[in-house]
């Protein structure tokens, strides 16, 4: 039996009365790794705000963890990691130990001094990501790879059941993007962590993730990644509305 984490029905979101996202009915249940594709400006920003809490739907309903979003106050279970990696400021005197710490502190407030047992989550979050031989290192030295690694051990110090990645590997060369989502399938796979994971990257998506979604303003897709490998290029191009040139089939 399945165990939905997010429910979306019917949802609904426009700017300025321009759709962003129209009549959305998607369900994500636990220990998924559902990646999200789309073209630009096809809503794959608005839907994160909306599961964030940061916009509410217009139209339709949202359910986070069997709970209407209107009601849903348990945000510690929902990790969010951005493009950090491609803009953060490599002067910034912090170390990893205090970066992973803002997790707790920014969740408890900045003037909470933290416990032994926060001390020893802060521990194991950067322990799981690999990095505990760096964690008094200052983060700007770091490279794009392990930066993001970071941002996602601060993520899990609140031991989250959802973690949703925005176009996490912008910026990251090829082996360090291997490393990532090598820790993600563990992360998936031995800490039973649900991943939504946003990215254009087709091939890499259909290789890594079980899931496919395909947002283009509507949810054209929602499958297994071999459905949606077995799609033909005018089928995609039409989710995309235009021409596509990818390699989407060769894993």
């Amino acid at each position: 039996m399945t165990n939905p984490l997010i429910t979306m029905e019917h949802v609904s979101f426009a700017y300025d009365n321009k759709h962003a996202l129209k009549d959305i009915n998607l369900e994500i249940n636990t220990g998924d790794f559902l990646g999200l594709v789309g073209p630009n400006g096809g809503g794959k920003t608005t839907l994160i705000k909306l599961l964030l809490g940061l916009e509410k739907p217009q139209k339709g309903i949202i359910r986070l963890f069997d709970k209407n979003i209107t009601d849903f106050n348990q945000w510690s279970k929902i990790g969010f990691v951005s493009q950090k990696a491609n803009s953060f400021n490599r002067g910034f005197p912090a170390t990893v130990r205090e970066v992973v710490s803002t997790g707790i502190t920014a969740k408890l407030g900045y003037f909470h001094f933290l416990k032994k047992v926060d001390k020893q989550k802060v521990e194991h979050a950067v322990e799981m990501v690999g990095m505990h031989d760096y964690i008094n290192q200052n983060i700007g030295d770091l490279s794009g790879g392990q930066q993001q690694r970071i941002f996602i051990a601060r993520s899990l110090v609140s031991d989250p059941a959802l973690l949703i990645l925005d176009e996490p590997t912008v910026g990251i060369d090829t082996e360090n993007v291997q490393k990532f989502y090598g820790l993600l399938h563990r992360l998936n796979e031995e800490s039973n962590i649900t991943l939504l994971l946003v990215s254009h990257d087709i091939g890499t998506m259909t290789k890594h993730a079980d899931g496919i979604a395909c947002l283009n303003k509507s949810l054209h897709f929602h499958g297994d990644t071999t459905s949606f490998s077995n799609l033909t290029d005018r089928e995609l191009s039409h989710f995309y509305g235009h021409d596509l040139n990818l390699v989407t089939h060769q894993h």
